[in-house]
């Protein structure tokens, strides 16, 4: 694909809920699929909305083909004035337009049932048009780059459309050491079509091929331990062999095939490493922030801060210890309930306490959450074959599409909140946007999505006076700072040590992987619990390192950032209009996709993540919580 394609695309794979330890499966043990056909259509979304046939779908890939063709026809023609320029600025995004609709249409469907091969296939074919796609933009941008500067500016002062087109052609320039030639340009178009081989292979393993073993609970009910049902047992089993035994289960065909784990992630991290040395890097991790304009400084200093912060983190555990009651704490522990409460959350419900929940974000974003939640965004009920986890897919032109595995815990309906934040992230920057900056970027995807989380707190705090509720929700508060902004830390410090590896020229085997894992685990938890030695191998099943490289620290920065934009929303001591106004700056960053660069953006919101008192205030922000939690149990 092409890097525009790529980036636009890129949200169905990295915009989900993931925890400390790579699990964001909800799901209620022992739960039997349902049928895709006993579930209401409120409840599932509806791809007609995109293409109403197969037939139409395969009439916008032939539209998008032509357009391909039409693209390649400019070669040569942009040094001839402002209106060719443009005429090579809109047919792009056109193709990325179409793009959008050819992608997710089979993507979709097949994420309701990952044994489709015949829709497989169909994704595969989606993926061999934009390597075509590639292939035909690969002189785009040497031979824009032959236009002086000086003069691409004055046919923008001459040209209103192509003024649109400012901030893109700018960084283009900027990029310009990292562009090549057209030969150069082309080889590269031609090598995407192994870029995503590794993602595919993992995918294939670890979905359509992986077998989890069946174990027998303590109450004699015999369960497969897949992802959903793993981790319902870690979060409501209280029985720790039953948890026990499910860690050691769930792990099995990971610890199998770790040596196959270890090449696919071995391939990806070649693939970035060599990607970033034929554009001149002298990083992956350089190469992976250039393009948004973020100093590599950002990641070294947020790893370094939460590194020397983790004493809260600890601490946290060792309460958990105490609570509940137990000789030796593991890690498989760390989400059983800290209380029991015998709660479901209705699907319902849910929807309407988050829809309650951000209202002062104000009646616009309000109304936008209700049609979201009318129907056909979301898919909301596990079924087999159905992929796991859940994520927010942007698709230009139609609506954002939903997928949630909801099985009514807690950390489902926060889970809900969270993907709602990123649909109206996408929904409201391409509103606001033109179709070339409509894509909020990367790097402050995870502010909106926390925010809706931090609202929801706030709101079920508010509505419950039952100890028990008000303690499993501080402990959610706790939790989504150990695992979106600790656990994001610590995966983003194994990626960059990992991709440093092979910089080097180490050696990179599951041994090597499984070492570096493990002592960050170490260091991270300390003295706070038991770490059994398969945590070894946990990298392995982790999504986001095969599908995303370098993605998971904005997790911890977009955390940092919300967390100060909430403040700024809500802090009683200031006035009404002081509230609105950061309500306001809060939207038009949402509102700002990618039209600037995201520190940019951060900053006109009230937030400078340059500064390492942001990322020091999370973790006082968790140290205080603690201090809550500590109250309240006393209390109870």
């Amino acid at each position: 694909m092409a890097s525009t394609v790529k980036r636009h695309l890129v949200w169905m794979v990295v915009l989900g809920v993931m925890s400390a330890m790579g699990v964001n499966e909800v799901a209620e043990a022992g739960t039997a699929y349902r049928s895709r056909d006993e579930i209401p259509a409120k409840y599932k979304w509806d791809v007609s909305d995109i293409f109403d046939s197969w037939e139409a779908w395969e009439e916008a890939c032939k539209q998008f083909e032509a357009k391909i063709d039409e693209m390649a026809g400019l070669k040569g023609t942009l040094a001839q004035g402002p209106d060719q320029l443009l005429a090579a600025y809109e047919i792009r995004d056109e193709l990325g337009k179409l793009a959008y609709l050819i992608y997710r249409y089979p993507a979709l469907q097949f994420d309701l049932n990952q044994k489709n091969t015949d829709i497989r296939a169909r994704t595969q074919q989606v993926f061999a048009l934009f390597e075509k796609q590639s292939q035909a933009e690969a002189w785009f941008g040497p031979e824009h780059l032959t236009i002086p500067l000086e003069t691409a500016r004055k046919w923008m002062e001459e040209n209103e459309r192509l003024a649109v087109y400012r901030f893109a052609i700018e960084n283009l320039y900027r990029l310009h050491a990292h562009v090549l030639d057209e030969e150069g340009e082309l080889l590269l178009a031609y090598s995407e079509r192994f870029s995503q081989s590794p993602v595919d292979i993992f995918s294939a393993l670890s979905t359509a091929d992986i077998v989890f073993p069946t174990i027998t609970l303590s109450n004699g009910e015999e369960v497969t331990i897949t992802p959903g049902t793993y981790q319902a047992i870690l979060l409501t089993n209280r029985n720790q062999d039953d948890r026990a035994a499910a860690f050691e289960a769930h792990y099995t065909p990971y610890k199998t095939h770790v040596n196959t784990y270890a090449a696919i992630y071995n391939a990806v991290l070649q693939r970035d490493w060599a990607n970033a040395q034929a554009r001149n890097y002298s990083s992956t991790l350089e190469a992976s922030l250039y393009r948004n304009n973020i100093p590599v400084s950002v990641v070294e200093n947020l790893i370094a801060t939460t590194r020397a912060g983790v004493g809260p983190l600890q601490r946290y555990h060792k309460l958990r210890h105490k609570v509940l009651g137990l000789e030796d704490y593991h890690l498989y522990d760390s989400g059983l309930p800290l209380v029991d409460l015998d709660k479901r959350y209705d699907y319902d419900d849910a929807v309407t306490w988050v829809i309650d929940a951000v209202k002062p974000l104000g009646k616009e974003y309000g109304a936008k959450i209700r049609t979201g939640f009318a129907g056909g965004w979301v898919d909301v009920y596990e079924t087999e074959g159905k992929r796991s986890g859940a994520y927010s897919a942007g698709t230009y032109g139609v609506h954002p599409y939903m997928l949630i595995n909801y099985h009514g815990t807690l950390n489902d309906v926060f889970t809900l909140a969270h993907e709602m934040g990123h649909t109206m992230h996408t929904i409201l920057a391409q509103e606001t946007q033109p179709f070339t900056y409509s894509d909020p970027t990367l790097f402050v995807a995870e502010v909106a999505s926390t925010m809706n989380e931090a609202l929801l707190l706030e709101f079920m705090l508010s509505k419950t006076n039952d100890p028990r509720e008000r303690i499993l929700l501080l402990q959610t508060a706790i939790d989504n700072i150990k695992n979106t902004f600790y656990g994001q830390v610590m995966f983003a410090a194994y990626e960059l040590e990992a991709h440093r590896m092979v910089e080097r020229g180490d050696p990179v085997t599951s041994e090597s992987l499984s070492n570096l894992y493990f002592g960050l685990l170490q260091e991270f938890f300390g003295d706070s619990m038991t770490l059994d030695d398969t945590y070894h191998i946990a990298w392995s099943r982790i999504p986001h390192f095969y599908r995303s490289p370098y993605y998971v620290y904005q997790y911890a920065t977009c955390f940092a950032s919300s967390a100060k934009l909430f403040k700024d929303i809500t802090n009683p001591k200031s006035s009404r209009r002081t509230r609105r106004e950061a309500v306001d700056r809060y939207l038009t960053l949402l509102k700002s996709g990618s039209s600037d660069y995201p520190m940019e953006l951060l900053k006109k919101a009230g937030v400078d993540l340059s500064q390492p008192e942001t990322v020091q205030a999370v973790i006082d922000q968790m140290n205080d919580l603690v201090d809550r939690l500590e109250k309240e149990i006393a209390k109870l």
